[in-house]
């Protein structure tokens, strides 16, 4: 995925205003990578495991910002999440016919856990819960490894209500 503009688009002026989502969306990722999810919080190091993961995050950074107003850009964060899941599902030779089902999957499971850690972050719901059913995929977890995942995920939705929307974009996660 080029960050740079088409020739099309340079020779007519316009830009992928999705671009602009491209700092936070990077910076999910790069949350969803860290080592300690995987070691302490001992979610499982599988491709499922990594898109639960990736999905715990993306969806505190929606919420986020619907909680801020901004409707377009959760759009295209979710447009760029979307793109990257078919390339990454094209990489592991997902052929053209079933890749749209696939996605398909993935935007209804994004969804599923959007409202399930919506409730649990910000209506006093149960957060060890959600992980359970939804990080875990409700196998076997020992409490210490959710205490971790639950822990680390609070402190950044406290961080993230602490942002603005420039600081948001910019993908300042911390």
């Amino acid at each position: 995925m080029s960050a740079r503009p088409s020739f099309l688009q340079r020779l007519m002026g316009r830009t992928d205003p999705r671009e602009a989502l491209r700092p936070l969306y990077n910076a999910v990722i790069g949350e969803a990578r860290q080592p300690h999810w995987y070691l302490t919080g001992a979610v499982p190091d599988t491709i499922d495991g990594r898109f639960d993961m990736l999905v715990a995050i993306l969806s505190q950074a929606l919420v986020r910002l619907e909680q801020l107003g901004a409707p377009q850009e959760s759009v295209w964060l979710t447009e760029l999440f979307v793109e990257d899941m078919d390339g990454q599902l094209r990489q592991e030779g997902i052929g053209d016919v079933v890749v749209g089902k696939h996605v398909g999957r993935m935007m209804s499971a994004l969804g599923g856990r959007i409202s399930a850690y919506r409730a649990a972050l910000t209506q006093g719901g149960d957060m060890g819960e959600a992980l359970r059913r939804n990080l875990y995929r409700g196998g076997p977890v020992n409490e210490e490894a959710v205490a971790h995942v639950e822990g680390a995920l609070r402190a950044r939705w406290t961080r993230l209500n602490c942002l603005s929307r420039d600081a948001l974009l910019a993908g300042d996660l911390g």
